[in-house]
């Protein structure tokens, strides 16, 4: 195996010892370009994105609709398949991490602001606003919990998943760089250190950055509506913005302590604050409607899976509804992937694939799953009594609707204030975890990647979610993560060709391929630890050309 940090870690600039020179100038010039036009012609930026944003859904949307199918069925298939032995890592190796904080880390990273933007908002959103069936009826509220848990369910963790594990096998096991490129070794061999792999590797810088501003604009928005519950301050982009440089002056900080010294510890008190925050609508809400709810809703969305997560609009005339929410956070997920894939695989070394793919999947859905039903249900609670003020909320703005639900409950402006707080820390999170990572991707997989890159990038994220509100709003920043999820999709398909071509190649399968060839019945069985040595430590990622390969 060549010395990979050799090659992509260029130490010639002055100010950034550790930087793969192309990937990190391209990025940045083209990152810095959009800044400069998108706030010079910031309305002609506005319809570029949009109209981008409906060419892709309209023409394109199946396709994405296919591959996270496609994604799920392979995470059920390498989790309690063949493969589900192999250790991320040195057969003898235990988590780097804990279960919780490895959670805390895990939840904040692929999750964000997003969940306190949605929770109230979405549901109610798909009551008055169904896809299918009649507005504002029970049957109306049990579908809207139905769609909200698909999308921040299974589909959406199996995109975050594969591309996780895909970097942690090929960086732990194999000792590869911890950037996308390397999940591209099986396919493209020494050439992911040329050009191809900048190639790759910019595509998961654009679509972090793109991803991760999505989620800031969000949180802005929402801190925004938060002041005016609470202080009376207007609704504004000015508002926004000064927020926007608020927060990213925190991020800052955060980032430059990295991940043990900063996002661990922040990720770990967002948990614990979210927990009390959940707590808290539980205890003063409908607690046995809450319980009821997660029970039934999820049992509705395991039934209903396959049907909602194939549904495509195909027999509605002109219909909208699916480009604008289920397209939108396939592709919205895609964009976070290389950010949320770096990062998981970064603090999962030491499990199995069985146990990656099992705590990656089940842990987080579930819980968010129990959040709608705490915040989503409790609001539909209230709108199917009569009441027209949330669902009036939720029209005039997205953001609008958990403080309203708030207001329902004691103490409202403490737990409207304890809401901005906790908003605010879960922006940092994403801002200084997304630095953090587009970082490690510009310096080449290096997983302590130079500070001074790290402010760089998280004033530029402050500094492009700031255009995109100035571009127009909630509607520019859904066609951002819609525009950067769409290339790095033909990425992510690339990534699961090439990780299963690499885990049939892995000494654990070979052994096993071949005590099966010598008929030795128990060969299935073998587990780790009864292993020969030689199958510890990294090997190469492929057989060097003419090896003898085993039967299926």
């Amino acid at each position: 195996m060549p010395d990979h940090m050799d090659k992509m870690n260029q130490e010639s600039l002055l100010f950034f010892p550790r930087v793969n020179r192309r990937v990190f100038s391209v990025s940045a010039i083209l990152i810095i370009g959009f800044i400069i036009l998108g706030a010079a012609f910031s309305e002609t930026a506005g319809t570029v994105f949009n109209g981008a944003q409906d060419w892709l859904a309209g023409k394109l949307g199946w396709a994405m609709i296919a591959l996270v199918n496609v994604l799920v069925i392979a995470v059920v298939y390498l989790a309690f398949g063949r493969f589900g032995d192999i250790r991320l890592g040195k057969m003898t190796e235990e988590p780097a991490y804990g279960l919780f904080p490895w959670t805390a880390m895990l939840f904040s990273a692929g999750i964000g602001i997003g969940l306190i933007y949605w929770g109230a908002a979405e549901p109610l959103y798909h009551y008055f606003a169904p896809p299918i069936g009649e507005a504002e009826t029970e049957a109306a509220a049990k579908q809207a919990m139905t769609i909200s848990f698909l999308h921040w369910g299974f589909h959406a963790w199996a995109i975050y998943a594969i591309v996780a594990l895909s970097l942690a096998y090929f960086h732990f096991r194999k000792g590869l760089p911890l950037t996308i490129r390397s999940a591209l070794y099986p396919l493209l061999g020494e050439k992911i250190f040329g050009f191809w792999g900048d190639v790759v590797d910019i595509l998961a810088v654009f679509g972090t950055m793109f991803g991760i501003v999505t989620s800031l604009g969000l949180g802005a928005m929402q801190i925004n509506s938060g002041l005016g519950e609470v202080f009376g301050v207007p609704q504004s982009t000015t508002v926004q913005i000064l927020v926007i440089a608020g927060i990213t002056a925190m991020a800052t900080l955060s980032v430059v302590a990295g991940l043990d010294g900063g996002i661990k510890r922040l990720s770990s008190l967002n948990i614990l604050l979210s927990l009390v925050f959940l707590v808290f609508m539980v205890i003063v809400g409908p607690t046995l409607f809450i319980f009821d709810t997660f029970v039934q809703s999820y049992g509705a969305y395991v039934r209903d899976l396959v049907f909602w997560g194939t549904w495509s609009e195909a027999w509605t005339d002109g219909g909208t509804w699916q480009n604008s929410w289920t397209i939108f956070y396939w592709a919205w997920w895609v964009s976070w992937a290389p950010f949320v894939g770096v990062f998981v695989a970064r603090i999962s070394r030491g499990r199995t694939i069985r146990e990656f793919l099992v705590g990656v999947m089940l842990i987080p859905a579930t819980i968010m799953f129990f959040w709608f039903c705490a915040f989503g249900g409790t609001a539909l609670s209230i709108s199917l009594g009569g009441d027209p003020t949330l669902v009036e909320a939720t029209k005039e703005s997205y953001g609008d609707a958990m403080f309203a639900l708030l207001g329902y409950f004691p103490a409202s402006e403490l737990t409207s204030g304890f809401a901005i707080v906790l908003i605010t820390l879960w922006f940092v999170t994403s801002s200084d975890s997304g630095s953090f990572v587009i970082d490690m991707l510009t310096a080449g997989g290096d997983p302590d990647p130079p500070k001074v890159q790290r402010v760089f990038w998280a004033v530029s994220e402050g500094a492009v979610a700031s255009v995109l509100l100035l571009a127009g709003g909630l509607s520019a920043l859904q066609a951002a993560a819609v525009i950067a999820g769409f290339p790095f999709a033909v990425v992510i398909v690339l990534i699961l060709v090439g990780l299963f071509k690499a885990l049939s190649w892995d000494p654990l399968m070979v052994y096993r391929h071949n005590q099966r060839y010598r008929n030795d019945a128990e060969a299935d069985h073998a587990m780790p630890d009864e292993l020969p040595g030689e199958l510890y430590g990294q090997d190469p990622v492929v057989p060097s050309e003419g090896s003898a390969q085993p039967a299926e």
